[in-house]
Protein backbone atom coordinates (compact mmCIF):
# COMPACT_ATOMS: atom_id res chain seq x y z
CA UNK A 1 0.00 0.00 0.00
CA UNK A 2 1.10 3.58 -0.70
CA UNK A 3 2.51 5.54 2.25
CA UNK A 4 1.77 8.95 0.68
CA UNK A 5 -0.95 10.55 2.88
CA UNK A 6 -2.64 12.13 -0.21
CA UNK A 7 -4.33 14.68 2.03
CA UNK A 8 -5.55 16.83 -0.89
CA UNK A 9 -7.27 13.83 -2.47
CA UNK A 10 -8.86 12.99 0.89
CA UNK A 11 -10.16 16.58 1.06
CA UNK A 12 -11.77 16.18 -2.39
CA UNK A 13 -13.15 12.62 -2.14
CA UNK A 14 -14.01 12.60 1.56
CA UNK A 15 -11.84 9.52 2.11
CA UNK A 16 -8.19 8.62 1.59
CA UNK A 17 -7.41 6.76 -1.68
CA UNK A 18 -5.45 4.20 0.36
CA UNK A 19 -8.60 3.39 2.35
CA UNK A 20 -10.51 2.89 -0.90
CA UNK A 21 -7.84 0.55 -2.25
CA UNK A 22 -7.74 -1.41 1.02
CA UNK A 23 -11.49 -1.97 0.87
CA UNK A 24 -11.23 -3.11 -2.75
CA UNK A 25 -8.42 -5.50 -1.77
CA UNK A 26 -10.42 -6.98 1.11
CA UNK A 27 -13.52 -7.34 -1.12
CA UNK A 28 -11.51 -9.19 -3.83
CA UNK A 29 -9.85 -11.40 -1.22
CA UNK A 30 -13.18 -12.33 0.39
CA UNK A 31 -14.61 -13.12 -3.05
CA UNK A 32 -11.59 -15.32 -3.84
CA UNK A 33 -12.10 -17.29 -0.59
CA UNK A 34 -15.80 -17.74 -1.38
CA UNK A 35 -14.98 -18.96 -4.91
CA UNK A 36 -12.47 -21.48 -3.59
CA UNK A 37 -14.98 -22.83 -1.06
CA UNK A 38 -17.58 -23.16 -3.83
CA UNK A 39 -15.05 -24.99 -6.05
CA UNK A 40 -14.18 -27.31 -3.15
CA UNK A 41 -17.86 -28.11 -2.64
CA UNK A 42 -18.32 -28.92 -6.31
CA UNK A 43 -15.25 -31.20 -6.30
CA UNK A 44 -16.53 -33.07 -3.24
CA UNK A 45 -19.89 -33.62 -4.91
CA UNK A 46 -18.29 -34.89 -8.11
CA UNK A 47 -16.05 -37.31 -6.17
CA UNK A 48 -19.05 -38.71 -4.29
CA UNK A 49 -20.50 -39.75 -7.63
CA UNK A 50 -17.36 -41.64 -8.73
CA UNK A 51 -17.36 -45.26 -7.48
CA UNK A 52 -14.14 -46.51 -5.85
CA UNK A 53 -12.69 -43.01 -5.34
CA UNK A 54 -10.30 -43.00 -2.37
CA UNK A 55 -9.67 -39.23 -2.13
CA UNK A 56 -10.72 -37.96 1.31
CA UNK A 57 -12.22 -34.50 2.07
CA UNK A 58 -9.09 -33.58 4.09
CA UNK A 59 -6.93 -34.20 1.00
CA UNK A 60 -9.29 -32.04 -1.04
CA UNK A 61 -8.97 -29.28 1.61
CA UNK A 62 -5.15 -29.41 1.47
CA UNK A 63 -5.23 -29.13 -2.31
CA UNK A 64 -7.72 -26.26 -2.07
CA UNK A 65 -5.52 -24.38 0.43
CA UNK A 66 -2.44 -24.81 -1.80
CA UNK A 67 -4.35 -23.56 -4.82
CA UNK A 68 -5.75 -20.66 -2.76
CA UNK A 69 -2.22 -19.71 -1.66
CA UNK A 70 -1.05 -19.81 -5.29
CA UNK A 71 -3.99 -17.64 -6.39
CA UNK A 72 -3.44 -15.17 -3.53
CA UNK A 73 0.25 -14.68 -4.40
CA UNK A 74 -0.61 -13.91 -8.03
CA UNK A 75 -3.55 -11.76 -6.96
CA UNK A 76 -1.31 -9.66 -4.66
CA UNK A 77 1.13 -9.02 -7.53
CA UNK A 78 -1.67 -8.04 -9.92
CA UNK A 79 -3.37 -5.91 -7.26
CA UNK A 80 -0.11 -4.05 -6.54
CA UNK A 81 0.06 -3.00 -10.21
CA UNK A 82 -3.63 -2.11 -10.26
CA UNK A 83 -3.24 -0.04 -7.05
CA UNK A 84 -0.32 1.87 -8.50
CA UNK A 85 -2.26 2.63 -11.68
CA UNK A 86 -5.43 3.73 -9.84
CA UNK A 87 -3.54 5.91 -7.35
CA UNK A 88 -1.61 7.65 -10.13
CA UNK A 89 -4.26 7.96 -12.87
CA UNK A 90 -7.67 7.80 -11.17
CA UNK A 91 -7.50 8.78 -7.50
CA UNK A 92 -4.77 11.40 -7.87
CA UNK A 93 -5.28 15.17 -8.16
CA UNK A 94 -2.58 16.77 -10.35
CA UNK A 95 -0.34 19.36 -8.76
CA UNK A 96 -1.63 22.12 -11.06
CA UNK A 97 -5.30 21.56 -10.10
CA UNK A 98 -6.83 23.68 -7.34
CA UNK A 99 -10.04 22.68 -5.58
CA UNK A 100 -12.89 25.26 -5.65
CA UNK A 101 -12.80 25.78 -1.87
CA UNK A 102 -9.06 26.58 -2.07
CA UNK A 103 -9.20 29.16 -4.87
CA UNK A 104 -9.32 31.93 -2.31
CA UNK A 105 -5.70 31.04 -1.44
CA UNK A 106 -4.77 31.63 -5.08
CA UNK A 107 -6.43 35.08 -5.05
CA UNK A 108 -4.94 36.05 -1.67
CA UNK A 109 -1.66 34.18 -1.27
CA UNK A 110 0.07 34.57 2.07
CA UNK A 111 3.52 33.49 3.16
CA UNK A 112 4.50 32.22 6.58
CA UNK A 113 5.48 35.68 7.86
CA UNK A 114 2.27 37.28 6.56
CA UNK A 115 0.21 34.52 8.10
CA UNK A 116 1.97 35.03 11.44
CA UNK A 117 1.32 38.79 11.19
CA UNK A 118 -2.37 38.10 10.55
CA UNK A 119 -2.48 35.82 13.59
CA UNK A 120 -0.90 38.52 15.76
CA UNK A 121 -3.36 41.10 14.43
CA UNK A 122 -6.23 38.73 15.12
CA UNK A 123 -4.96 38.21 18.66
CA UNK A 124 -4.74 41.98 19.21
CA UNK A 125 -8.28 42.44 17.91
CA UNK A 126 -9.47 39.70 20.23
CA UNK A 127 -7.78 41.41 23.20
CA UNK A 128 -9.35 44.74 22.24
CA UNK A 129 -12.73 43.06 21.96
CA UNK A 130 -12.32 41.52 25.42
CA UNK A 131 -11.27 44.95 26.78
CA UNK A 132 -14.37 46.54 25.20
CA UNK A 133 -16.57 43.89 26.78
CA UNK A 134 -14.95 44.46 30.19
CA UNK A 135 -15.36 48.24 29.81
CA UNK A 136 -19.01 47.75 28.89
CA UNK A 137 -19.56 45.63 31.98
CA UNK A 138 -17.83 48.27 34.16
CA UNK A 139 -20.03 51.01 32.65
CA UNK A 140 -23.16 48.97 33.28
CA UNK A 141 -22.09 48.42 36.90
CA UNK A 142 -21.42 52.14 37.30
CA UNK A 143 -24.82 52.94 35.79
CA UNK A 144 -26.50 50.61 38.28
CA UNK A 145 -24.58 52.31 41.09
CA UNK A 146 -25.67 55.73 39.82
CA UNK A 147 -29.27 54.54 39.75
CA UNK A 148 -28.98 53.47 43.40
CA UNK A 149 -27.41 56.83 44.36
CA UNK A 150 -30.12 58.68 42.47
CA UNK A 151 -32.79 56.73 44.32
CA UNK A 152 -31.15 57.67 47.65
CA UNK A 153 -30.97 61.33 46.59
CA UNK A 154 -34.64 61.28 45.66
CA UNK A 155 -35.42 59.90 49.12
CA UNK A 156 -33.39 62.73 50.70
CA UNK A 157 -35.21 65.31 48.58
CA UNK A 158 -38.54 63.81 49.63
CA UNK A 159 -37.36 64.01 53.24
CA UNK A 160 -36.45 67.69 52.79
CA UNK A 161 -39.83 68.32 51.17
CA UNK A 162 -41.52 66.68 54.15
CA UNK A 163 -39.32 68.68 56.50
CA UNK A 164 -40.27 71.90 54.76
CA UNK A 165 -43.96 71.02 55.02
CA UNK A 166 -43.58 70.34 58.74
CA UNK A 167 -41.83 73.67 59.18
CA UNK A 168 -44.58 75.48 57.34
CA UNK A 169 -47.21 73.83 59.47
CA UNK A 170 -45.44 75.21 62.54
CA UNK A 171 -45.09 78.67 61.02
CA UNK A 172 -41.35 78.55 60.32
CA UNK A 173 -40.71 79.42 56.71
CA UNK A 174 -36.99 80.20 57.02
CA UNK A 175 -34.68 77.17 56.64
CA UNK A 176 -32.43 78.40 59.48
CA UNK A 177 -35.42 78.71 61.73
CA UNK A 178 -36.57 75.26 60.57
CA UNK A 179 -33.30 73.69 61.65
CA UNK A 180 -33.46 75.57 64.94
CA UNK A 181 -36.98 74.27 65.42
CA UNK A 182 -35.85 70.71 64.65
CA UNK A 183 -32.93 71.06 67.03
CA UNK A 184 -35.24 72.19 69.85
CA UNK A 185 -37.67 69.32 69.16
CA UNK A 186 -34.77 66.89 68.98
CA UNK A 187 -33.50 68.07 72.38
CA UNK A 188 -36.99 67.70 73.79
CA UNK A 189 -37.21 64.17 72.42
CA UNK A 190 -33.83 63.34 73.94
CA UNK A 191 -34.97 64.67 77.31
CA UNK A 192 -38.18 62.66 77.13
CA UNK A 193 -36.23 59.55 76.15
CA UNK A 194 -33.84 60.06 79.07
CA UNK A 195 -36.76 60.56 81.45
CA UNK A 196 -38.42 57.37 80.20
CA UNK A 197 -35.19 55.41 80.65
CA UNK A 198 -34.76 56.70 84.23
CA UNK A 199 -38.35 55.82 85.12
CA UNK A 200 -37.87 52.39 83.58
CA UNK A 201 -34.76 51.79 85.71
CA UNK A 202 -36.60 52.88 88.85
CA UNK A 203 -39.51 50.53 88.07
CA UNK A 204 -37.11 47.61 87.57
CA UNK A 205 -35.39 48.35 90.88
CA UNK A 206 -38.76 48.56 92.59
CA UNK A 207 -39.81 45.19 91.10
CA UNK A 208 -36.59 43.59 92.38
CA UNK A 209 -37.21 44.90 95.88
CA UNK A 210 -40.69 43.39 95.85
Amino acid sequence: MSVDPMAYEAQFFGFTPQTCMLRIYIAFQDYLFEVMLAVEGVILKKLDGIPGCNISPSQIRKCTEKFLLFMKEHFDKLFGKMEEMLLQLVLNIPKNVLLPEDRVHEQYPYGKEEFQALQEELQQLQQRCEAEVAAGQALRAELEEQKAVRAELEKILQWFDGLENVCREHGTGNFKESFSFLKQNSKKLQDVLKDVEEKSKKMKQHERLL
